[in-house]
């Protein structure tokens, strides 16, 4: 649940960086891929779950038909400044 939104925590932060950079979340033309990683132990194998808190929000902000996207969970004994997730996507972004 702290991981899932862990995850969906960074998801916003990629929304508003998208935002300031675009001026609009409406010129997002689709979520092309996510990869996430988890902070955590070997024998944790819930990796996907964790970053459903990111998948789940862009479908949620977007919808189905731009929000679906491919995506990479994977699980990391340590991530920078001891975050507990790391999340980055690929974006479709339409012309003006």
């Amino acid at each position: 649940e702290q991981g899932y939104e862990s995850a969906r925590t960074c998801a916003i932060n990629i929304l508003g960086t998208l935002q300031a950079e675009l001026g609009t979340l409406d010129k997002v033309e689709k979520i092309i891929k996510v990869v996430g990683f988890v902070n955590c132990s070997n024998d944790f194998d819930k990796q996907a779950n964790v970053i459903n808190g990111a998948s789940d929000l862009f479908g949620e902000v977007f919808g189905k038909e731009v929000g679906q996207h491919a995506r990479s969970a994977v699980g990391s004994n340590a991530l920078p400044l001891g975050i507990a997730t790391e999340v980055e996507c690929i974006v479709a972004v339409k012309e003006d």
